[in-house]
């Protein structure tokens, strides 16, 4: 992971918040209107839950909230129409996108691929808000968060990965996706309510 920038540090204005730890949300802002998306559709409204709770918490600890999302193919797209597109009446996705909503103080980042830190700024901002470690939540666990860990994990970033708080395809892929990330990123994925979030952020200021 680069070192922290020693120039324009406040990124024109745009990332205020620094912590050595940060929340990612990644593909939450879903129609989950993909073929095989049964698994995910009954799980989407528990996730929705979980990483809502997740994400007040954080803020309660001074985390901040990235989100991290696909632009539906389209690279002219802005985040207001991704939720617009997730939000439409009879929409699979709907429920769990109300739940995890952004806020005004929300990073938004919009992905073209698997991973966040392909083709996005996502790098960039974590380094401005001087981030060591994530908290990644979202789905799916053996599609992009598995890409976006593996991208994490050669940047130098230490992995949270709340197992309650991402879903895959299948309660399979997802239990050897988590497995894989603990082996091979060294992630903690302990469920999150067991996350002491105070500590990891002294933790994370003590070690910088």
């Amino acid at each position: 992971m680069a070192a922290n920038p020693t120039q324009n540090q406040d990124l024109h204005g745009n990332a205020p918040d620094r912590c050595r730890v940060a929340l990612l949300i990644v593909d939450m802002i879903n129609a989950l209107d993909f073929p095989g998306n049964e698994e995910l559709v009954r799980e989407s409204s528990r996730l929705g839950q979980n990483v809502a709770a997740l994400k007040r918490r954080c803020r309660e600890a001074g985390i901040p909230a990235i989100y991290v999302n696909d632009n539906h193919g389209k690279w002219r797209s802005d985040f207001s129409a991704v939720i617009r597109h997730c939000d439409r009446e009879g929409v699979p996705g709907r429920e769990m996108v109300r739940q995890v909503l952004p806020a005004a103080e929300d990073y938004l980042v919009l992905k073209p691929k698997h991973s966040g830190f392909y083709a996005t700024p996502l790098d960039t901002l974590l380094q401005y808000i001087q981030v060591e470690r994530l908290i990644m939540t979202g789905i799916s666990s053996n599609s992009c968060i598995l890409l976006t860990a593996s991208d994490a994990f050669v940047r130098d970033y230490k992995l949270f990965i709340p197992s309650d708080c991402v879903a895959g395809q299948n309660a399979e892929q997802h239990r050897k996706s988590l497995e894989l990330m603990r082996c091979n990123f060294a992630t903690n994925t302990d469920e999150s309510a067991k996350l002491d979030l105070g500590k990891l952020v002294s933790d994370a200021r003590n070690a910088a």
